[in-house]
């Protein structure tokens, strides 16, 4: 039995007790474009894709769906789930813009996992010189981190990225240094945070710039992490959540060789994946750490 390839990380779903509310914080402080929506949900994008984020009416919840894009075709990616134990559901009526849906369980949350060959185009043609160029990565809780990254790895083919002590994962599908990143809890569940990609740090700066104009205050950065070296900055949005802006994080050009793209920042030279102490240059090379970052 062969893994089935995950290439990319499509969407993410929130449930909102006000919709309303969600979408213009991701309309008119993330300038993210409204794909469709009514005062039930709504569908958002970054770019081409139909959307990278979806906002349904219900209690605030976090990460309560996820979309993958995959390598090949969904019959094989079916069989491959069949023949591994998981039992999928074939759906054509996930929302706009993904019409032929796998959909299954993810071990040990339970949060619904949608695997896709591609989404249809969002239609949207602007280039807003604020948007985000792409939603980046999720990270989550989990009470069983050696099941969740089995399965990542062994079924939906990731790769390892880095660890943080034995409790916190980074793993990638593509040259992007994490599309998913899991840390080992009993105390918590859900999302532990989300991450939308900007160009540089001119572009990061810009937006944080609109997020003060539009009294949205940073609990965390800038700073350097450690693991992926990315350039980052955290604010909530209206329910809570946790959203990362980020930029510079570490890339594989060449999976052979397995080692991230050379950078002055870098530890050692080449830098591949490692397991990472627990301290406080591992969280921030710059400096102080957000005491709940690593609360688990």
């Amino acid at each position: 039995m062969g893994t089935v390839n995950v290439s990319k990380l499509g969407y993410v779903g929130f449930e909102t007790p006000d919709v309303e509310r969600l979408v213009e914080y991701y309309t008119r402080v993330l300038d993210f474009a409204l794909v469709e929506g009514d005062d039930r949900g709504a569908f958002l994008t970054t770019g081409a894709d139909h959307h990278c984020v979806v906002v349904t009416q219900g209690a605030a919840k976090a990460r309560q769906v996820v979309g993958y894009e995959i390598w090949e075709d969904l019959d094989s990616a079916e069989q491959r789930l069949k023949e591994a134990g998981y039992a999928t559901e074939r759906r054509s009526d996930i929302g706009p813009g993904t019409p032929d849906v796998l959909v299954l369980p993810e071990p040990a949350t339970g949060v619904a996992l949608h695997l896709m060959a591609a989404q249809d185009g969002s239609g949207v043609a602007d280039r807003t010189p604020l948007r985000p160029t792409k939603l980046g990565h999720v990270a989550a809780y989990t009470p069983q981190l050696d099941t969740l990254q089995a399965f990542y790895q062994d079924l939906l083919g990731f790769r390892w990225s880095d660890t943080v002590g034995d409790f916190f994962v980074f793993l990638r599908c593509n040259a992007d240094h994490h599309a998913a990143n899991f840390m080992a809890s009993q105390k918590y569940s859900g999302m532990h945070h989300i991450a939308y990609e900007m160009r540089d740090p001119n572009h990061l700066i810009s937006m944080l710039d609109h997020l003060a104009q539009h009294d949205y205050r940073l609990h965390w950065g800038p700073g350097r992490h450690g693991p992926g070296h990315n350039l980052f900055t955290y604010h909530r949005d209206p329910d809570g959540n946790v959203i990362e802006l980020f930029t510079q994080i570490d890339v594989v050009h060449d999976e052979a060789k397995g080692y991230w793209e050379p950078r002055p920042w870098h530890e050692e030279v080449p830098m591949g994946p490692r397991t990472w102490e627990v301290d406080m240059a591992t969280v921030n090379q710059w400096g102080p750490i957000d005491p709940p970052s690593l609360d688990h």
